[in-house]
């Protein structure tokens, strides 16, 4: 099963920074994850944090396993980790439609058969959550929400009040999330609120073959949150994703920057801004 109980309250707040890079759901794309890290120096953040699904939807995954251990970036457990260090049977991504519980499925059975054993023994020792300090504010890293690992918290159903909720139940000033794959964020005040980093392993069904990471930066009004855009060679990991026998459908979205699979979980308005 997977988590399901909240996360503790408190936690050791492990470093303090000015300015930070998020990166969320990197389902298996390393050309996006290489192309982020090349883009990040003359941002000048101070850290990268990561938030788990670093495999799914893409190609060989033990390449982006590589990569964030190479560069020794703090990751959190997403519920593809937790899935597969513990060897369960699916993703526990949260589904509950058959045609977005199918791809699902597709996608995690090629992960978990091509990701190396060390590797998923590295994935079990991944913490849940993580708490820094971004300027003022403590940030909770998580990564649905702090209630559970596969919740999604999507912008236009998830109202203020369940956002000062979870600041209060968990002793935080900003959670940092992602799973859904869309990112968004909103502000109690300049300081407080929530944010969903979005991913960097597939477009976020705006049309635009480019991905997205999160920055969030303390400047003298409070939190400043961006969304940046990652362009990269998403042609090379199209022809990758098709000769590994990926399903057409995923290749598709790659390529065109709109969503074809588990479009079934989205609000009505999320979904109405896409495509399909």
């Amino acid at each position: 099963m997977p988590h399901v109980n909240a996360l503790p309250t408190r936690g050791e707040i492990e470093a303090e920074y000015r300015k930070v890079a998020f990166i969320g759901g990197i389902y298996s794309n390393y050309l996006a994850l290489e192309a982020a890290l090349r883009m990040l120096a003359p941002l000048r953040v101070d850290a990268v944090y990561a938030l788990g699904d670093f495999g799914a939807f893409g190609p060989y995954p033990d390449r982006t396993l590589e990569l964030l251990q190479k560069h020794g970036i703090p990751c959190i457990q997403g519920n593809y980790e937790e899935a597969l260090s513990s060897g369960a049977e699916d993703c526990h991504c949260g589904y509950t439609d058959p045609r977005d519980n199918h791809f699902a499925r597709l996608s995690y059975d090629y992960t978990a058969a091509h990701t190396a054993p060390e590797h998923k023994r590295w994935m079990a020792g991944l913490p849940l959550a993580r708490r820094i300090r971004i300027g003022a504010s403590e940030v909770l890293l998580t990564h649905g929400s702090p209630r559970r690992i596969n919740e999604f918290l999507w912008q236009t159903t998830t109202p203020l009040p369940f956002i000062r909720k979870l600041l209060h139940d968990f002793e935080c000033d900003l959670v940092a999330c992602t799973h859904t794959g869309l990112p968004w964020h909103r502000l109690l005040d300049g300081h407080r609120g929530l944010v969903n980093v979005g991913a960097l392993g597939r477009p976020a069904n705006d049309g635009q073959t480019e991905v997205k990471l999160t920055v969030v930066e303390q400047d003298r009004h409070g939190l400043r949150i961006e969304v940046v855009p990652v362009a990269y060679d998403y042609e090379t990991l199209a022809r990758e994703m098709k000769n590994e026998g990926l399903p057409p459908e995923f290749i598709a979205t790659i390529s065109t920057g709109w969503w074809t699979s588990c479009l079934e979980v989205l609000p009505a308005k999320e979904r109405a801004a896409g495509k399909f």
